[in-house]
């Protein structure tokens, strides 16, 4: 079994809490090698790097480190042994996913975990991912992203929020 060592940040008065639960903010996982760059796949990443972002700014909220990774080969692995549970259970919370790749079986886990993935077609900086994921939440959202905000704001409304007293 894969296990997923977790780094979340604290918050105290001097580093408040991020935009979580703000309106029109995400909680955005990206696969990541090396901390600095969107550069791996989702079955071979060893960290993901999760973001709250807002259309205001974004903060490091939590890094998963993962040991046991994808070689990439294309080779399934034997029955039994499943290293992409325990990845998308670490990420349960997040809506969007950015990776290089994500094969069918990885990506049917993910969407039915709620989060989105987006496939990435060349490495890039992880500043760059989170800049153009606000620049979208300040303009007009696309389609896909406005889906995921109304998704998100529907989950952290409590159940009984709009009856009347």
């Amino acid at each position: 079994m894969t296990a997923a060592r977790r780094l979340s940040l604290v918050t105290d008065e001097v580093h408040p809490p991020g935009p979580k639960g703000k309106s029109g903010s995400l909680r955005v996982a990206i696969a990541t090698q090396d901390m600095k760059s969107l550069n791996a796949h989702f079955g071979s990443a060893k960290r993901f790097a999760v973001y709250d972002v807002s259309p205001d700014g974004w903060k490091l909220v939590e890094v998963l480190d993962f040991e046991d990774v994808s070689d990439e080969s294309g080779e399934h692995r034997t029955e039994g042994d499943d290293r992409i549970t325990p990845k998308v259970e670490a990420l349960k919370g997040c809506h969007l996913l950015f990776c290089l790749a994500i094969g069918g079986p990885s990506a049917a886990k993910v969407v039915s975990a709620k989060i989105h993935p987006i496939k990435v077609p060349n490495p890039q900086s992880i500043e760059d991912v989170l800049s153009r994921t606000r620049t979208m939440l300040r303009t007009a959202p696309p389609p896909w992203l406005r889906k995921v905000l109304t998704e998100a704001g529907a989950a952290e409304k409590k159940p009984f929020d709009d009856e009347d007293d």
